[in-house]
Order: structure tokens, then C-alpha cells, then sequence
């Protein structure tokens, strides 16, 4: 049994701290003594240090499950830089390099192993995990098991499966975001023992301030805010396209921002990751791509301009601002419009049980499947063609497969975090006699600089960073590379971002599809009341924002935050509009005409402001011109 004082002296000798926060300690307490343990705890409350202090004191290797390729990386990253032996495996990484981490990881070379949870499902790695010392498991983004959590990935129901291998082992779940509903399904699904603790640690953030900003003005409102908040920021938005917009915006302002979405290459992701981390650009413009594992203490301000479709994630995105313990802003951006676009979601994410069935007989059409075929068959799918080719829009093509993907009938994969692959077919020697066109040459000698194993295996690379080290563009490295794999100097594999569908069970009818109430019914039901939370959230007046999204997460007792809009406006009530006025009159005693934006005042809320003016102009005390307000004479 280890004690406190050895958790603390790894504490120390490792990270430099000389105490444990929160309920990190009482975690590490139970997990070392054998317990299943859930831990639930708010973005940024230190969950990573709840598994890495008691995995170096234990016996063993600490397996972490983690759906976060880019967390992963992170983690390992700076576990080395502390001398801490760890790994992850994950997709995009060649055969044989994942089978160099397994067997290091059974001869014992790892404290800590990082793995995906698809890694759970392949053949090599529990045979591999048989012969793993395994200490304990942890369950990162626990939430992701429930189907009543807002990120549900059924990766994560294979999960306990891996148990029966090491049942003598404990699991520390870990999530940021559960409803009580949320948590049963946890401690069920990972088949907690009768010995289970659960910790939880309030989700009240007393640093982050919740504000609901109602406009029809984002842009302007948002460079407001941007201009009033000094210090580090996250603008999220909902598409892609408008990621780019946004950006420009703020840099034709002259705020320095980037944008970050899905879409981007992995290069240009790390590269305007590291940008923002450093200071280098104040904004990141991003969808909900961006943010997991991003470790940056020091964001003063998180800016939604489009609704979440649940409290959960703007609960975890908001929850990125303030990490440092100092005063920081989440602030939501919201019109009417808004809330009407959230609800006409369920409708796109749940399309009626008859469109599903035409849909399925549509895929079987375009893939050419019979009646009674097609069982285990996998078919690349081109979400833009097959949209095409039917007249169909793809958000509801999308729902409508990962429904049918539910229901057990396909299995629809998304594009995976793939990359190119290279080995060269020629032996070194042969490569000295190599005379290309222009460019060959150069980019040859770019991949035997940069890549090790080379001659031996495929090795994963990256066309965005052979261009910057030749100087050629990426398009030119990729003819390059296409034209030399013709030339049988190379195999070269270009990444291949194509999500894909299998036939998980032999075409049936369409009339014979069932979807129970599970797979529909009862989700869309729950999809429902999580819009309806956060449409009430953003449009209710009278209860603290904080206080609001705690009940939500079964924290009914909460005091109000004191600081989010609807407290600040409650405490200026009594003051009557009035006193509101005078601030305004205040302002305009300087005899210039003042945009609005000279006129919005922290702690007052602008419905305040609004009805202040009103009462002014209408007794004749102030004037509104183009230009904005004036004192009147």
C-alpha cells in the first residue's frame, strides 16, 4: 500500500509541485489500493496527474484509453521530456512501428501505454495485451460510453471486454462532463466492482465569468468584446467556411487570428496550433475540432458566435478560458435565429425512419448489392458524388448512416487521421545512378534527410513538410512523388481521407429494418431536451448562467456566480435605469458624438443600456444620428 508521502515525493521529483489539487489526490488514493474509481472533474482541474503519479509507483504498465490523437501525442511528448518512459498507438503509425511499442510494451519499456479505443478492437493487440504487466486502465472522455452522453462513440463499448484479460486490474474512468444519468451508465458498462468510488469535484468555475450577449451585430460585438478583453482568445463557430471568414475579419481589424478546422492538413494544424500557443497570433477561429488536450493556461476569453447543440459541449469548450486560476470570459454570442436553426438540428440528425430505408436502398444501389449480398463487403464512400447522384443533402446522408450504423446494418467510418506512406524500391547504391526531371532529385534527398527505416518498411510522411525543406510547393512534391512511384524508385501511398461503409450483415428489404427504440426513439427524445437546455440557457433572463449548467450536471445547490450577465444586471436593478442614464449622460458631457459601442458598460447588462437611451431621446436629452449619440443642448 503506498502512502501519501509517496505520491507527493513523485509529485515533486517529476513535475515540481508540492501539492495535489482538488480531488486528485483522493483519486490516486483509491486507485492504488485496487478500487474502481470515477473521477469527474472540470477542464483544466489536472485529471492527467490523477493516473501518471500512482502509474510510476506501481508495478506494471498504466494502459490509457483515449480518443484524442492529438492529446495523446501532447501527453507522451512532455512525459518524455521528464524522463518518463511512455507510448502511444494510434492511427496513421506503419505496422511495424506499432508492433515495436507492443512487444516494448511486454518486455515492460513503458510506464504509460496511450492507446485509441478502435486499438481495442484489433486482433494483434489483445494478443499482444495477454502478456502485458497491466497496473491499472484509464478511461479518458469516459463520457463517450453512454449513449446519453453527447459524444457517445461506440468504440468505447469494447472497452470492459479487455478486462477478462487483466481482472485483477483497476479502471479510472475520467470525464469533464456527465449528467447523473450519464454517470450510472459509466460505472455499468465498464462493469464497476462492488468496491467503486466515485469523486466528483464541483464544475462551478469562481474565475470564468458566463455572459449572453443578444445581437444582431456579431461581427461588431465581437471585435467589442475582442478590443474590451485584453489577453489570449477561442472564437468558436460552426462550419468550416466560416472559420476563414472570421479569421479575415479580425485580421483586416487588426486583431492577429488564425482559423483551425478538421479540414486543414495535419502540418498546417501543428503549425497554427504552436502560433497560438506561443502568442505568436492572439485568436483562434476554430469549429469544435479544436480544443481537446490544448494545454494553454492562459486564455482570458472563449467567444461562441453560433449555439452549441448541448450545455455539455459548450460547458467543455467554454471550460478552456481561465485555466490559470485568473478572471476570464466565456461569452456567447445569440439572436432569435439562432435558437430557431439549433431545433431544425433534430430534424437533420433524426430524418424520418422511411428516409433511412430509401437511403439504405440507395447505397445498395450505388454499390450495385442484390438482396441477400454484400455481408462483410467494404465500399470507399464519396459523400459528394453519391449526394450527387441521388439529389440528397449530406447532413441528413450522414445521420441517416450512423443511425443505420447503430441499428448493426452498415458500419459507416468516418475519415480517419490517415497519412502518406513511402519505401523506396531501390537499394542506396541504385540511387546514386538516379537521374530524374527537376525536382526529383531534391525531394529524394529531402525523404533520406528526414525519414529513418526508408528501405525496410513504409514510413509514414509528410508532403507539406518536404516542400517547405526544398522550396517547392506541395502540389509539386506530390507529382514529384507520383512521377517517381512510376519509375519504380519509390511505393508511394498518398493519404487517402475516404470514409468507408461495410455490410455488417447481408442486404435485407428495406421493409425489414428495425429501429428500435433504443437506436431512435429514445435518442432523438434525448437529443431533443439537450437543445432545449442549451436554448434555455441562452435565452433565459432570471437565473445565474453558472447555476443554470450546474443544476444540469446534478448540481442543484449552487450559489449564483455573482459575476455572469444575469447577476450583474440583477445587482444594477435596484439602481433603476435612471442611474443608467447618468452613466450615459456622463459619457456625453464631453459634447462629441459616440458610436454605441462607446456605450456599453461592464456589469450593465445592454437591454439596460437600450432602454436607457430610449428614455433619454424620448425626453429630449440626447440625439441619434448616423454617427451615433450626442448630448443635447
Amino acid at each position: 500500500m503506498h502512502t501519501d508521502s509517496e505520491f507527493l515525493s513523485t509529485l515533486k521529483q517529476y513535475w515540481g509541485y508540492t501539492a495535489f489539487r482538488g480531488i486528485q489526490l483522493s483519486i490516486i488514493r483509491d486507485i492504488s489500493a485496487g478500487n474502481d474509481v470515477l473521477g469527474l472533474m472540470p477542464t483544466g482541474g489536472g485529471k492527467s496527474l490523477t493516473f501518471q503519479v500512482p502509474a510510476l509507483i506501481s508495478e506494471g504498465l498504466c494502459l490509457i484509453v483515449s480518443p484524442l490523437i492529438s492529446l495523446m501525442k501532447d501527453q507522451v511528448e512532455h512525459l518524455k521530456r521528464r524522463s518518463i518512459p511512455a507510448a502511444a498507438i494510434y492511427s496513421g503509425m506503419a505496422p511495424r512501428n506499432i508492433d515495436i511499442v507492443l512487444n516494448n510494451a511486454v518486455f515492460g519499456a513503458y510506464k504509460l501505454l496511450y492507446v485509441s479505443p478502435e486499438r481495442l478492437e484489433s486482433r494483434s493487440f489483445l494478443e499482444k495485451l495477454r502478456f502485458m504487466k497491466i497496473s491499472f486502465l484509464v478511461v479518458d472522455e469516459a463520457h463517450c460510453i453512454s449513449q446519453w452522453g453527447y459524444d457517445f462513440r461506440p468504440s468505447y463499448l469494447h472497452i470492459a471486454e479487455i478486462r477478462q484479460f487483466h481482472p485483477t486490474a483497476p479502471v479510472l474512468a475520467l470525464t469533464a462532463t456527465a449528467t447523473p444519468r450519464v454517470v450510472e451508465d459509466i460505472c455499468r458498462l465498464l462493469e464497476f466492482r462492488h468496491n467503486a468510488v466515485v469523486h466528483r469535484m464541483s464544475f462551478a468555475r469562481k474565475n470564468l465569468a458566463y455572459v449572453v450577449r443578444h445581437t444582431e451585430d456579431k461581427d461588431s460585438e465581437l471585435l467589442h468584446i475582442l478590443r474590451s478583453v485584453a489577453g489570449s482568445a477561442v472564437v468558436y463557430v460552426r462550419s468550416r467556411p466560416k472559420t476563414r471568414e472570421v479569421a479575415k475579419l479580425l485580421n483586416e481589424s487588426g486583431i492577429s487570428a488564425l482559423y483551425y478546422h478538421a479540414g486543414i492538413t495535419d502540418t498546417d494544424k501543428d503549425i497554427r496550433q504552436k502560433a497560438w500557443m506561443q502568442g505568436d497570433a492572439r485568436v483562434m477561429v476554430a469549429t469544435n475540432a479544436f480544443g481537446m488536450g490544448i494545454d494553454k493556461p492562459d486564455v482570458r476569453l472563449v467567444v461562441h458566435l453560433d449555439l452549441p447543440d448541448s450545455i455539455e459541449a459548450y460547458f467543455q469548450e467554454a471550460g478552456r478560458a481561465g485555466r490559470d486560476g485568473l478572471q476570464s470570459y466565456a461569452v456567447l454570442l445569440h439572436n432569435g435565429l439562432d435558437s430557431r436553426t439549433l431545433r431544425r438540428r433534430v430534424a437533420d440528425t433524426f430524418p424520418p425512419v422511411e428516409y433511412i430505408r430509401s437511403l439504405y436502398d440507395d447505397i445498395a444501389f450505388y454499390y450495385e448489392v442484390p438482396i441477400g449480398e454484400g455481408e462483410g463487403l467494404t465500399h470507399e464512400f464519396h459523400m459528394d458524388e453519391f449526394c450527387r447522384s441521388f439529389k440528397l443533402f449530406p447532413t441528413q446522408v450522414e445521420s441517416a448512416l450512423n443511425l443505420l450504423t447503430r441499428a448493426g446494418y452498415l458500419n459507416y467510418r468516418e475519415a480517419e487521421d490517415s497519412v502518406s506512406r513511402v519505401v523506396f524500391l531501390t537499394t542506396r547504391d541504385q540511387l546514386y545512378n538516379y537521374t530524374n526531371t527537376q525536382g526529383g532529385e531534391e525531394v529524394v534527398q529531402a525523404l533520406l534527410r528526414t525519414y529513418t527505416g526508408l528501405f525496410s518498411d513504409y514510413v509514414p510522411i509528410d508532403e507539406n513538410h518536404i516542400a517547405r525543406i526544398t522550396g517547392f510547393t506541395t502540389d509539386f512534391v506530390y507529382q514529384i512523388l507520383k512521377l517517381l512511384n512510376r519509375q519504380r524508385i519509390i511505393h508511394y501511398i498518398p493519404r487517402k481521407n475516404v470514409p468507408r461503409i461495410t455490410y455488417v450483415r447481408r442486404r435485407l428489404l428495406n421493409k425489414e429494418l428495425v429501429f428500435s427504440p433504443e437506436v431512435y426513439d429514445h435518442r432523438k427524445k434525448q437529443y431533443e431536451e439537450r437543445i432545449m437546455s442549451m436554448v434555455h440557457y441562452a435565452e433565459q433572463t432570471e437565473q445565474c448562467r453558472s447555476s443554470v449548467m450546474l443544476a444540469y450536471f446534478g448540481e442543484t445547490e449552487a450559489e449564483p456566480c455573482g459575476q455572469c450577465d444575469i447577476c450583474r444586471a440583477q445587482s444594477v436593478k435596484p439602481q433603476a435605469e435612471r442611474d443608467v442614464a447618468q452613466i450615459i449622460l456622463n459619457v456625453l458631457a464631453d459634447g462629441k458624438t459616440h458610436p454605441a459601442s462607446d456605450l456599453r458598460f461592464d456589469g450593465i447588462d445592454t437591454d439596460y443600456v437600450a432602454r436607457a437611451l430610449q428614455a433619454l431621446s424620448d425626453e429630449g436629452k440626447i440625439a441619434h444620428s448616423g454617427e451615433g449619440f450626442s448630448l443635447l443642448s
